[in-house]
């Protein structure tokens, strides 16, 4: 019954042992017989050789170590960017606003100058931006500056150089 056991404990060992050799490699495994001699170190004794292989585990081990925590720390990075998309998808698919923690009255406001109409309603920034009203826009705007002003909710005004009112908008794009 005990010789049973001694070839099942082998056999549960050696895969641990494999791999404790393979994670942790020695410098004749690294080097090439020609790199060895070449090197000087076939004149070392066994015990030199052993200082060394013990110097390079070490450092290997302190490597990986590092590189699995930063590994780790990534990837809860990705686990946290992904989660705090998804909400923000969610939110908007059923037309909610995102709550941030920026407050709409400390956002500067967007000084640009009209460019060119889209459509009726909806017209271009010299930044490439695309906005528009929503309300119609009774003014020519090509070529005026208009200043955009955030709102609560998401929501933004448009005021038009040289006009004493204020337009509701959206920006597209």
């Amino acid at each position: 019954m005990k010789l049973l056991r001694i070839p099942s404990l082998v056999l549960l060992c050696a895969p641990a042992l494999l791999l404790a050799q393979a994670s942790a490699p020695s410098l004749k495994s690294i080097l090439s017989e020609t790199e060895w001699k070449r090197a000087g170190l076939d004149r070392l004794t066994p015990d030199e050789i052993g200082v060394i292989d013990a110097a390079l585990i070490r450092h290997h081990r302190g490597a990986t170590t590092e590189l699995r925590a930063e590994l780790e720390s990534v990837r809860q990075e990705v686990a946290t960017a992904k989660v705090v998309s998804r909400e923000r998808s969610l939110l908007e698919r059923f037309g909610l606003p995102i709550l941030s923690d920026v407050d709409w009255r400390e956002l500067p406001p967007l000084r640009g100058k009209v460019v060119a109409w889209e459509t009726a309603n909806r017209f271009k920034l010299d930044n490439g931006q695309l906005w528009e009203g929503l309300e119609p826009i009774p003014y020519e705007l090509v070529g005026k500056n208009v200043e955009i002003t955030a709102r609560p909710a998401g929501r933004f005004q448009l005021m038009v150089e040289g006009r004493n009112t204020t337009l509701r908008v959206i920006r597209l794009r």
